[in-house]
């Protein structure tokens, strides 16, 4: 019997679980029984066959300092998923998002095994900050396998081959989504809003920006005691996000599993969302949005002088407009949050413009093309078969 083609995955965040389980799935699909897998990853990869020697948790770093401290937590964890693709002796490798980790990952296959064919699935964006790193991530790998239309000159420049895949945030099915199911959970009637907070899936976004988040919910409710909070958490940071919101106050729901948080994502009048992945989550859910991020001060004094573009969220980025209002560092703190989100909560007309205006952002940035998952488990399997 032959042997089958066996494919490393490696993600180190929320969001790249989740793209290496459409992958897993997609080849899968194509392959059947002659794909196995191997590698790094979450809950969502486990459940299609990559079995993850660690807890990816303890990956999600983000900011220069944090960066620094964590470094040979990251160096020890790149040595623990060389030692797999030793072991192993993977087709290919494909390394997903999470910058940092990942290119530690690929200098050590490389030298591991300089034949084996190392595809890069999201880029740094570059087109943000930091062009230089085109250069460095075309010295590491072989491939680039993009979630935005705009990357493709810059790597290209670089000598990095690209392939444009889509981004999967942008074909997530909200059909089965009920928020109905969410009301009645919570116990809210039809007319009474729903406040959707959404606080990252990092450890150091718990850290950093659910307290400000929290300090903007005790003010809103003190002056709506009718609105219901909800807290869809992460698996990432489902125990401390629980462990926060149990101190709050006031009563919130912490929501856990995909369907929960796809039910509250339908049933938000307005969601305060931690910048990320969950905007463009929500923008295809419909949910008006006030948007927040916090860095430690050295990361974002550093980070001010080297991004070039006015915006954070992607669909403001492919609009070129504050669609989503963006409340940066010291901007994103109670009262600014609380302002911004209570504007939405008391103006119709204001929610239902800025979510036509999402939409058509939406569309800009590629929404109703093929399914990501499945263009990119095309573009692996022609590279291995190129390699031979």
């Amino acid at each position: 019997m032959a042997r089958p083609l066996t494919v490393m995955l490696v993600a180190a965040e929320a969001s790249g679980d989740d793209r290496g389980a459409g992958l897993a799935r997609a080849l899968k699909r194509r392959l059947g029984d002659g794909v196995r897998f191997v590698g790094v990853g979450g809950a969502r990869m486990a459940a299609e066959g990559v079995a993850s020697p660690f807890d990816i948790a303890e990956l999600s770093i983000l900011g220069l300092l944090e960066g620094l401290l964590a470094y040979p937590r990251v160096v020890r964890r790149a040595d623990q998923t060389a030692a797999i693709a030793a072991r192993e002796k993977p087709d290919v490798a494909v390394l997903i998002d999470s910058w940092g980790f990942t290119l530690r990952v690929a200098q050590r296959l490389r030298k591991l095994d300089p034949r084996l064919p190392l595809i890069k699935y999201v880029g740094p964006q570059v087109w943000a900050s930091r062009p230089g790193r085109a250069r460095t991530l075309a010295r590491a790998v072989d491939h680039l396998l993009s979630i935005h239309a705009f990357d493709a000159p810059w790597f290209e420049a670089a000598g990095l081959p690209v392939t444009f895949v889509g981004n999967a945030a942008l074909t997530l099915d909200f059909s089965k989504a009920d928020p109905d199911r969410l009301r009645a959970a919570i116990g809210a009637a039809p007319g009474e809003p729903i406040l959707t907070v959404l606080p990252g899936s990092r450890p150091s976004e718990i850290a950093r920006v659910l307290p400000a988040f929290e300090a903007a919910v005790t003010l809103l409710k003190a002056d709506r005691p009718e609105l219901h909070i909800v807290v869809p958490a992460a698996p990432t940071v489902l125990d401390a996000v629980k462990a926060r919101v149990a101190g709050w106050p006031h009563r919130a729901h912490v929501i856990e599993g995909e369907a929960g948080k796809l039910d509250a994502m339908k049933a938000a009048t307005v969601a305060l969302a931690c910048s990320g992945t969950v905007t463009t989550e929500l923008a295809l859910a419909g949910a008006p949005m006030v948007v927040g991020y916090r860095l430690g001060p050295v990361t974002y004094a550093i980070l001010k002088r080297l991004i070039r573009t006015r915006y954070v969220t992607l669909f403001n980025i492919a609009a070129q407009a504050f669609v989503a209002p963006e409340l940066i560092q010291d901007r994103c703190n109670g009262p600014e949050l609380a302002a911004e989100v209570a504007r939405r909560l008391d103006d119709p007309q204001l929610r239902a413009a800025q979510v036509a205006a999402q939409s058509a952002a939406l569309d800009k940035m590629g929404r109703g093309g093929p399914d990501p998952s499945e263009a990119a488990a095309a573009a692996v399997l022609k590279i291995v078969e190129a390699r031979g």
